[in-house]
């Protein structure tokens, strides 16, 4: 109870892409309270960065095919709200050898990304710019991520 983990090692190894875990020993420690070799030393480990990553990376793409008109105001808010997801999981990373609590508001501020990200979708569906499965599948990934969010915060706030 009374020993502290180091910073590095904070996150179980639960929250971790199973394609980064490492064999049989994995799939019995899926679940499980992780031991201290198990734990996340960069954010790029965390499953819910890869995922809003992913995501980020094929908004980029298609917010590229949006009019021109769209290009300077709803494509590019679409850009940076879908990336501004990774990075503020980033910074808050980085930030958490000060503050957990720090790390957790940034949490925040990505998972209001999150949301926003819901809205510019439907406004692109509304306009035609996505088709309806288009916009599904987009809206599924981000409520997916705004779940896996909320899961980061919980667990950072029972460290504080």
């Amino acid at each position: 109870q009374g020993v502290k983990r180091p910073y590095t090692n904070t996150f179980p190894i639960n929250m971790v892409p199973v394609s980064k875990q490492k064999g049989r020993k994995a799939e019995r420690q899926k679940g499980r309270k992780a031991n201290m070799s198990q734990y996340v030393k960069k954010v790029e480990e965390l499953l819910v960065f890869e995922r809003a990553y992913k995501i980020s990376l094929d908004i980029h793409k298609v917010s590229l095919l949006l009019p021109k008109i769209e290009q300077y105001a709803l494509a590019d808010q679409i850009r940076r709200a879908s990336k501004s997801i990774c990075a503020n999981l980033a910074e808050g990373f980085t930030k958490q050898v000060g503050s957990k609590k720090e790390f957790r508001n940034y949490i925040l501020i990505s998972m209001g990304s999150s949301d926003e990200m819901r809205i510019w979708i439907k406004y692109c569906k509304d306009l035609a710019y996505f088709t309806e499965e288009q916009a599904t599948t987009f809206i599924e990934n981000y409520q997916e991520i705004s779940k896996m969010l909320k899961s980061l915060y919980n667990s950072v706030s029972q460290q504080i």
